[in-house]
């Protein structure tokens, strides 16, 4: 449930601080699928193997350069339908480039987008709901967006906080950061991932159900504290469940994945 800490709010960057964040999420996305394969498979495969048969439109909010594309195995049909979301020109303009038979466009996914509601099948989100100060309106947006008997939400977030993801931080995104701007790297993950998993869910809870969930690497240990990635398929909810209920209600997706104490 939408609280009064959204949006959050992060401190200003100095100009070469937003440099030095532009340039690294795009060397990010270079380096991510060729030294960490096995995860980036998890990534993109999690939302392959979870759709539903007979989609035909999607959405994919921040696509970055397009890795999720590689794959996909569309149809013409699908890939006139598929729009690639993406907040930077630069990242937009290289999908238009790789991939000239989807609609690669520029936006906010925090903001309302200009489609009619129920739109699309699916909506895909691979590693972005962490990064987003205003998470409640990105998924009333989804849901907003989503066609309400066949849609989908599906989902990959880090298990941001976990002992297992902050040693994987220090063997990845740390030692390709010192790499290539060398210097403190903790002011920019943390400005990067601000929602952690329970909240993500929490947020998550008044506006779509769980149809199916993976962990990574240990699908049969499914806890947040000893996996680097959560996969979601999410339904979702008719309009008739959206009213805001009582505090205590809100967590309901969140206990499946608690520590066992």
């Amino acid at each position: 449930m939408q609280t009064s800490k959204w949006p959050k709010s992060l401190p200003p960057m100095t100009p070469e601080q937003q440099r030095i964040s532009n340039e690294f999420m795009r060397v990010w996305h270079e380096v991510l699928p060729r030294r960490f394969g096995i995860v980036e498979r998890f990534n993109h495969n999690f939302p392959v193997k979870y759709s539903r048969p007979g989609f035909k439109t999607t959405l994919e909010v921040g696509a970055g350069l397009g890795e999720h594309l590689h794959y996909e195995k569309l149809t013409a049909e699908q890939e006139k339908n598929y729009y690639a979301l993406e907040l930077r020109e630069n990242m937009a303009s290289a999908i238009r480039q790789n991939f000239p038979r989807v609609n690669a466009i520029v936006g906010d996914c925090q903001a309302r987008l200009d489609f009619a509601d129920g739109t699309f099948d699916r909506v895909i989100a691979v590693h972005v709901f962490e990064h987003l100060p205003n998470l409640p309106a990105t998924i009333r947006e989804s849901w907003r967006l989503l066609n309400k008997q066949t849609g989908q939400l599906l989902i990959v977030i880090p298990t941001e906080g976990s002992p297992a993801y902050t040693l994987a931080r220090k063997l990845s995104g740390e030692r390709t950061y010192k790499k290539h701007f060398g210097g403190d790297y903790s002011w920019l993950y943390k400005r990067e991932h601000i929602n952690l998993p329970p909240e993500i869910l929490e947020e998550l809870d008044p506006y779509f159900t769980i149809e199916s969930k993976d962990f990574f690497p240990l699908p049969f240990l499914p806890m947040i504290f000893c996996n680097l990635c959560i996969g979601l398929a999410l339904r979702p909810r008719p309009a008739i469940a959206i009213p805001a209920r009582e505090e205590q209600e809100a967590p309901a997706l969140n206990a499946a994945f608690q520590r066992p104490s």
